[in-house]
């Protein structure tokens, strides 16, 4: 329950550490052998996060790595919040919050709202502020997985939040031209690749102790998803979710883009066929909606044929209903947050998609959490 910065040093004012025990933060990754039969036979176990769009779209197995990636604005920090507040409460595991060249700000924010609702004994947190020296903000995501590392060797789950994984690479930048060293790609520093790579293959479950689960999000330079930054980051990740402009602006949020995002956890094997099933109806609705908007758009709806009619009402509504009041989020929204189970919400969306609501409109689904209960 305190905060330190790069060096381990308490940044609360509140009374020093006590510890006696220093570990160096800067190791590369352990290679450990392991049976590939004993490691892949085992299912993965779903972590729940109570939002209606990750559970059913994007789910989160123990010991994968979630990526957030938007531009400025987008909600990546909220939707980050959210996921702390929402699965410390659910899980007893230990929780470790690195901010990574972020505002000071955001940084008290969360210090003050875990401490209102008791959660600040369950979560360390490490800060590098933007306000830093490079080599705090760059050597910051080092201390950050360095104890999570050691909580996952005492044989416990761990859940690592960084927030944002990009000014880790830009604090490297800035090193690297302190340095002289010539530019790669972009301006950015010629290790970049390695320096990416070698932090993200420390993040992973120890053999015969603990796992790391770890949420990352990543700022989107100028909204260019194929920034050199964005791809060294998006290739070592077991999901991605994809803000998008376009929905943050329209107020849809958490403003998740489906058909730009992706995860490898939504497999009928991990998930079960019913909610696999349903997951590929939804990404065919979005589809067809994103394809038909644009001539709904300059004609209308009703000109289309009934069918597609049908369909893109559908996935009006589906887009409302994948909206939900968030609890870190209820100064903004004015709405208490809602927490939705994902059982819950298979049900509300099956009944949305086999027509059960189709004499309602999209509004009726717009920030909420259960779907409502007149049924027509």
């Amino acid at each position: 329950g305190r905060i330190i910065n790069v060096f381990g040093d308490p940044v609360d004012q509140m009374p020093p550490l006590t510890g006696t025990e220093f570990k160096v933060i800067r190791k590369p990754p352990k290679l450990e052998l392991f049976n590939v039969k004993s490691k892949f036979s085992i299912k993965p176990e779903v972590m729940e996060t109570g939002i209606k769009f990750i559970d059913l779209m994007f789910p989160l197995c123990k010991g994968s790595k979630m990526g957030i990636l938007g531009g400025a604005g987008c909600g990546k920090s909220v939707v980050i919040l959210e996921l702390i507040n929402n699965i410390v409460k659910k899980y007893s595991g230990c929780c470790i919050f690195t901010g990574i060249g972020e505002r000071i700000r955001e940084g008290y924010d969360l210090f003050v709202e875990l401490k209102e609702n008791n959660l600040l004994s369950k979560v360390k947190l490490v800060f590098g502020q933007m306000n830093e020296p490079p080599g705090a903000r760059y050597e910051c995501v080092n201390t950050g997985i360095t104890l999570a590392e050691e909580l996952a060797e005492r044989n416990k789950d761990v859940l690592l939040f960084m927030d944002n994984v990009f000014r880790f690479i830009q604090g490297g930048q800035e090193i690297a031209t302190l340095l002289g060293r010539v530019p790669g790609e972009s301006g950015y520093q010629p290790t970049l690749a390695s320096e990416v790579n070698s932090v993200q293959e420390r993040i992973r479950s120890i053999p015969g102790g603990g796992s790391i689960t770890s949420f990352q999000a990543v700022y989107v330079p100028a909204d260019d998803m194929t920034d050199p930054s964005v791809v060294a980051i998006f290739s070592c990740l077991d999901g991605a979710l994809t803000l998008s402009r376009d929905l943050a602006q329209r107020g849809f949020y958490p403003a998740i883009d489906a058909l730009r995002s992706s995860c490898s956890n939504l497999d009928a094997r991990i998930v079960g066929q019913r909610h696999y099933d349903l997951s590929q109806k939804i990404i065919a609705l979005f589809a067809k909606h994103a394809s038909l908007r644009r001539i709904v758009q300059v004609v209308g709806v009703d000109e289309l044929p009934k069918e597609d009619q049908i369909d893109y009402k559908r996935a009006e509504k589906l887009l409302n209903f994948m909206t939900q009041p968030f609890t870190v989020g209820e100064a903004f929204t004015g709405k208490k947050g809602e927490y939705v189970p994902v059982n819950e919400a298979i049900e509300d969306c099956e009944a949305l998609i086999s027509g059960v609501y189709d004499k309602l409109g999209p509004a009726d689904f717009y920030l909420i959490g259960r779907a409502p209960k007149k049924k027509t």
